[in-house]
């Protein structure tokens, strides 16, 4: 298998990832790790949200009818 050039688009203009500034490249690794720290945050985030969910529903159980 060949290897492939990475290619990265930023506003509709794509550009090889090998030819980018040390810099360049620095910021597009930033951008991953926020953008996995986001989706990390939104599972936990999913994940407060149904135990807030559970709490609500068992408050219901035990209020007075």
């Amino acid at each position: 298998m060949a290897n492939e050039l990475v290619k990265i688009t930023i506003d509709n203009v794509e550009y090889l990832f090998d030819d980018l500034s040390d810099e360049a490249k620095a910021q597009i690794h930033s951008i991953q790790f926020v953008d996995s720290e986001i989706g990390r945050l939104n599972a936990l985030l999913a994940i407060a949200n149904t135990a807030k969910l559970a709490y609500q529903n068992a408050l219901k159980d035990v209020m007075p009818k």
